[in-house]
């Protein structure tokens, strides 16, 4: 009896598992033409294209939600650069022009106004914290100067909400964007999840629906920025799409 009964529940349990592995499926493959690279196209040169880091699209398919550290900080006019969303994944990708609309250093949050005909949009989330434990993945360009643009899942939980100022182990270590943070600081995602460089500026979404729930920052360093790829913490972190929503109303934004 206790033979049979363990046979129905290991058979449930798996069929569970098999359905919730399949709907997982489906959510990433109508996540992934929303995922756009970031970076610089320069016309003039070899290589054309530099990827910086992941965008995401939102509101009516034009606007690109990214990282604000993500974009460049200088253009070579004289090499005609600009900077770049790229569309679709390997050869096949797209170089398409898109100006800045709003940046925040605050969250470090940027959304951007694409040109073209408009991509798949993903859905944001209300602006409720989600609770510690939650299933999230994102999906983006790690180490994407290298791997080139082919979009990779990562998944994770939240592992805390925690506010954004981390002690300075010495004084020399505490920088002005540090001291501004500490007058306001502001609660993000900790995630038990690994991402890598290039990461930046993904959506991070709720796996059962798809929803942004924040958008990847950054990554814990253990010693050095190399040792990101071959020795990484596992510790990432994401900014709550409370904020995304704030930096949406607070400049009349219409998606």
């Amino acid at each position: 009896m206790l033979k049979k009964l363990f046979i129905i529940i290991f058979t449930v349990v798996l069929l569970l598992s098999t359905k919730a592995q399949a709907a997982f499926v489906d959510v990433v493959a109508k996540v992934k033409p929303s995922v756009v690279g970031i970076g610089i196209h320069t016309p003039t040169s070899r290589p054309q294209n530099i990827l910086r880091g992941t965008g995401f699209v939102i509101g009516d398919g034009h606007y690109v939600v990214t990282n604000a550290h993500v974009l460049p900080t200088e253009l070579d006019d004289s090499l005609l650069q600009k900077m770049a969303v790229f569309i679709g994944s390997g050869k096949e990708a797209k170089v398409r022009q898109a100006e800045i609309v709003v940046t925040s250093d605050l969250y470090d949050l940027a959304i951007l106004k694409l040109s073209g005909a408009a991509l798949p949009a993903m859905a944001l989330s209300s602006e409720q914290f989600r609770s510690d434990g939650t299933y999230v993945a994102f999906t983006g360009f790690p180490i994407g100067s290298i791997l080139g643009l082919y979009p990779v899942t990562h998944r994770g939980i939240i592992a805390s909400t925690t506010p954004t100022v981390v002690p300075a182990q010495t004084a020399g270590q505490i920088s002005l964007k540090m001291l501004k943070r500490m007058r306001n600081p502001y609660l993000v995602y900790q995630l038990d999840a690994t991402a890598y460089p290039g990461n930046s500026g993904s959506a991070m979404y709720d796996m059962k629906t798809g929803e942004v729930l924040g958008i990847i920052n950054k990554v814990f360093v253990q010693a050095t920025k190399e040792a990101v790829i071959s020795n990484p913490s596992g510790i990432t972190y994401a900014i709550p799409v409370k904020y995304l929503h704030q930096i949406i109303k607070e400049n009349n934004i219409k998606l």
